[in-house]
């Protein structure tokens, strides 16, 4: 039962990982659209074009990440556990990426259900991974509401997802 919630976690870094490099493109994009517009206001337009065009991504974009990432962080954790070695060091590893790549997704994410979701999620992985033993330390109500509450939001947005 531990080592469920340690791969929820893992699923969840993955997914973040993948966001992160959707949200560069459109944030590469839309940083060449206020260009344009540049000459109106030269210096706080490109500052302000830049947060904008993170918080660019819907509800829908930001689930399809999370979810190609959740698939390549169980395959890590897979490996984890079969390598053997200290299995909470592995997991903590694993969380604190999770935690980052989450992190950096809810960034480029907007105010839906599913970008709030994902930002309490980030806050629980992170705690957990930070934990003495992390496994456990992840099997908490508050990861596990974060994460019913991401997969209904994303389930809503058309994608199906396992936190």
């Amino acid at each position: 039962m531990r080592i469920f919630p340690v791969v929820l976690a893992c699923v969840a870094v993955t997914a973040l990982g993948a966001c992160g490099g959707q949200d560069t493109s459109t944030n590469a994009d839309a940083a060449a659209t206020p260009t344009a517009p540049a000459p109106s206001a030269s210096t706080p337009s490109p500052a302000a074009s830049s947060p904008a065009a993170v918080t660019t991504v819907s509800d829908r974009e930001l689930c399809a990440s999370a979810k190609k990432t959740s698939d390549e962080m169980k395959a890590k954790l897979v490996t984890a556990m079969q390598s053997g070695g200290d299995t909470n060091t592995q997991i903590a590893k694993i969380m604190t990426e999770l935690g980052q790549k989450v992190s950096a997704l809810t960034r480029t994410a907007g105010d839906g259900e599913a970008a709030t979701a994902l930002r309490r999620f980030s806050v629980e992985v992170t705690k957990a991974a930070a934990a003495p033993d992390p496994a456990t330390a992840a099997d908490n109500p508050a990861m596990a509401k974060a994460g019913e509450d991401f997969n209904a939001a994303c389930k809503a947005a058309g994608v199906t997802t396992v936190f």
